[in-house]
């Protein structure tokens, strides 16, 4: 056993299904294997900035019971504030990285572990390098696009919701004679509807990595009607851009702009080109917050588990991945470098294709 050691735990950027999960791991993995005491940082690096420091002490009756069940995250999470140029209350920005390290140091930690996407790692690992942090990251986003890593902690569960609601609107389409549009989260990656729409039985999936055509997708629907069945199901990932290559986003409190819109778009040209009854369901963060499926919970457990040996082995740097139905680990560095979109030729849009699903091109 290595000598006894004070680590840290965080999640940053958006919530989703398996944050709880990875944590409980991590804290059994550290408590029972090497004796160390793990903290959570409350509100991602915001946590560190606070004086005193936000945290809580993660021991064995903290995370276990109903822990690994829990959608969001017990910690909270942030996905706003860059800690080098963050915000300040008179419209200014200022750099307050150096108070974040100083909540590192305050804390008396060996070691933090980052939970987060390419958004967070970056930050986290230029604060590690900024003040001799030791990093080691785990891979979480609905999104699934992440490089160095064939799944994320947190895509299973979205996709599983997604596939849950087009089972609930085949029923009501059929029983109306109506197209449903479902619009799933998945910000510039298509992984959400491909997989979703594949698995939910859909009639189109639209993702941003292929340009599609409003003909296309109503030579589909008319194809359909043509066998003698009087509905379709549309998956749509809230990234699509319109026909003519417009995003389509919404504008939120502040001005902030997001993804958000695209399904009553692709719903009213398929009503104008078909003629068809068209209705509109929306998933938003019904995709993230929610018991983590079975799978989501196992990655997340083998994840957390060698995230703590990492730290133990004195590797930093690094974050965990999933390669070939195990655990690997790869620089973060080149994990965030490798963006990773659907491939447009890969397994899983030859497996549409092949089922007949329509992809608008």
């Amino acid at each position: 056993m290595t000598a006894a050691k004070r680590i840290g735990i965080l999640t940053s950027g958006g919530d989703c299904a398996g944050l709880n999960a990875v944590m409980r791991a991590a804290v059994h993995r550290a408590v029972l294997g090497y004796g160390w005491q793990v903290v959570g940082i409350k509100e991602g690096t915001h946590g560190l900035l606070q004086r005193p420091v936000q945290y809580q002490v993660l021991d064995l009756p903290a995370v276990d019971g109903n822990m690994m069940r829990l959608g969001g995250t017990i910690l909270g999470t942030t996905n706003r504030g860059d800690p080098f140029a963050y915000p300040m209350g008179d419209g200014t920005v200022k750099d307050r990285a150096d108070e974040i390290i100083g909540g590192y140091r305050e804390l008396g930690l060996d070691a933090l572990i980052g939970i987060g996407g390419d958004g967070s790692f970056a930050i986290l690992r230029k604060l590690a390098a900024h003040g001799g942090m030791k990093l080691v990251g785990i891979p979480k986003t609905i999104d699934n696009d992440l490089g160095m890593t064939e799944v994320s902690v947190g895509f299973d569960t979205a996709v599983g919701v997604a596939v849950e609601a087009l089972d609930r609107l085949q029923p009501t389409a059929a029983s109306h004679a109506r197209v449903m549009v479902l619009e799933v989260m998945g910000r510039d990656a298509g992984h959400i509807a491909l997989s979703a729409g594949i698995a939910g039985g859909a009639d189109v999936i639209l993702i941003p990595e292929i340009r599609y055509s409003i003909e296309k997708i109503a030579a589909k629907i008319r194809e359909v009607r043509a066998t003698g069945r009087n509905f379709a199901l549309v998956v749509v990932s809230e990234a699509v851009k319109t026909a003519d290559g417009g995003e389509v986003k919404k504008v939120y409190q502040g001005g902030e702009r997001r993804y958000g819109g695209i399904g009553d778009y692709i719903s009213e040209r398929i009503a104008d080109a078909t003629g068809a009854e068209t209705r509109v369901t929306v998933l938003g963060h019904v995709q993230r917050g929610c018991p983590p499926s079975p799978h989501d919970r196992l990655v997340a457990s083998a994840f957390g588990v060698h995230a703590v040996d990492l730290i133990a082995e004195g590797k930093f740097d690094r974050m965990v991945a999933w390669s070939n139905r195990g655990v690997i680990d790869v620089p973060i560095e080149e994990a965030i470098a490798r963006y990773s979109c659907v491939d447009a030729d890969g397994t899983l849009v030859k497996t549409a294709r092949g089922l007949g699903i329509s992809l608008g091109d």
